[in-house]
């Protein structure tokens, strides 16, 4: 009866008021006195219908044990909530430190560590608001928590906006560099040639190419002309460079440049013109011992302009034929190179059905001293020049590639099928020369300079 009084007690602080019934609504009763038979006092007391309201009791019992089980759930609760809190509030701490580690240092961070951090910091917002559902509250702690989580948000964002410290740019950037680099060491052999060697047995390779800038004159639609050096400049002209551009196949003048800068500059030391009457046709000319050498278009023939003493000569080759060009432009009929063994012309004849004709020519004489008949055709190759006394002679692969295809050994008259590729800056060129003094290919692609190294094979 002890326990029933207590919970009696107890129940207003953990029930509705509507649980509990007053006493004064539990009826009205009596109680008379009267004297028995003996003489003895007796009194009579009248309880209405419902004497104790026991059920009810009993109901409140019920309800008691119902409220101190939620009680100790929600203490359970409580527990729980405070041990997964204190979890998080380490791995805040600890995702403070990190973000502390992006901002001082863009060495220790990626794309996928941002997102991470993003997928964690919703986790921890999204615990804050389970608590603050489940404890039905609100407090500053909870206010803290979110300010620092909202800030964390703001400065991952914000550095992984900023390129410039973004790790995955820099190791993008440092793998492209390694690149470079492995590609400077493979390089190293194009860049130290053994000048004036020919014990090699030809070609091994050609570099990417070296794209200087756009013709002296600016002027995109200059897709014919030439460019390059001397091959065997005077005493104090080692460092010449020549161009010529045009917009037609036609060689009206050209310029001297006395070295790279000055190229590059487009500052030309001299800028001489050819006379009337030996206007040149076609683009594959060269300047060797200070003299010009290029196609003559009327009469059809070689010729030459001696830029020291500014006499001209030609000489007509017969057999010669105008009627074959290299395959990108027409009128290239006539193409002159130079090497180590000298200075050459090829050609193609009516009688050699349109194979090239590679002729040796005496400068002195300026006449031809030996011929050798090749067996590939003019008008399939792209261009051809001489390294060493061999012929090699290209064709186009793809837009961006070029092939040197077939080889010719003047030497022994072998010829040879070939397969080594180089880059193109652009699909077409009028001009390729090599150059014994360096030993590389300069190119005249589409308007631009273009050069590329040579390395032989050696073994």
């Amino acid at each position: 009866m002890l326990l029933v009084l207590l919970l009696l007690l107890l129940l207003p602080a953990f029930s509705p008021a509507s649980a509990w019934i007053p006493v004064e609504d539990w009826g009205s009763g009596n109680v008379t006195a009267s004297v028995g038979e003996t003489g003895q006092c007796v009194c009579h007391v009248y309880l209405p219908d419902v004497a104790f309201p026991a059920n009810r009791v009993e109901h409140m019992q019920q309800v008691s044990k119902e409220l101190m089980l939620e009680v100790e759930i929600q203490k359970g609760k409580l527990v729980t909530y405070e041990g997964r809190l204190e979890v998080y509030l380490k791995d805040l701490k600890h995702l403070t430190l990190r973000v502390a580690i992006l901002e001082s240092s863009a060495d220790s961070y990626i794309r996928l560590d941002f997102e991470l951090l993003r997928i964690e910091l919703r986790e921890f917002e999204a615990l804050v608001s389970q608590l603050k559902d489940s404890l039905n509250s609100s407090s500053p702690l909870f206010d803290s928590l979110y300010t620092e989580i909202l800030n964390m948000t703001l400065i991952v964002n914000q550095l992984e906006i900023y390129d410039k410290t973004n790790l995955e740019v820099i190791r993008l950037q440092f793998t492209k560099l390694q690149r470079k680099l492995e590609e400077c060491q493979k390089e190293q052999e194009f860049l130290k040639p053994d000048i004036g060697n020919c014990n090699h047995t030809g070609i091994l390779s050609i570099s990417k190419p070296t794209v200087l800038q756009l013709n002296a004159d600016l002027h995109a639609g200059y897709i014919y002309g030439g460019w390059g050096k001397d091959s065997k400049p005077l005493r104090g002209h080692e460092s010449m460079y020549f161009y010529d551009g045009y917009s037609n196949p036609t060689l009206y003048d050209f310029a001297l440049y006395s070295n790279y800068d000055n190229l590059i500059l487009r500052s030309a030391f001299k800028h001489p013109d050819l006379m009337t009457g030996w206007y040149g046709l076609g683009n594959n000319f060269i300047i060797r011992a200070n003299t010009i050498y290029y196609q003559l278009s009327s009469p059809f023939s070689m010729s030459k302009l001696n830029l020291t003493s500014s006499v001209y000569e030609h000489r007509v080759i017969p057999a010669a034929s105008q009627a074959f060009s290299y395959s990108y432009f027409d009128n290239q009929n006539m193409d002159f190179a130079a090497d180590e063994r000298g200075l050459w012309v090829m050609y193609a004849s009516g009688e050699s059905k349109g194979k090239i004709i590679l002729a040796k020519i005496d400068e002195k004489s300026f006449g031809i001293e030996e011929e050798w008949k090749t067996g590939v055709f003019k008008q399939l190759a792209g261009n051809a020049f001489m390294a060493c006394g061999v012929m090699y002679a290209t064709r186009s692969v793809d837009l961006d590639t070029e092939e040197i295809f077939y080889a010719f050994d003047t030497s022994t008259g072998e010829e040879k099928h070939l397969s080594i590729p180089f880059q193109k800056f652009q699909e077409q060129y009028s001009n390729l020369d090599y150059n014994p003094t360096d030993q590389k290919l300069y190119m005249y692609n589409n308007g631009y300079y273009v050069s590329y190294n040579v390395k032989f094979n050696k073994e």
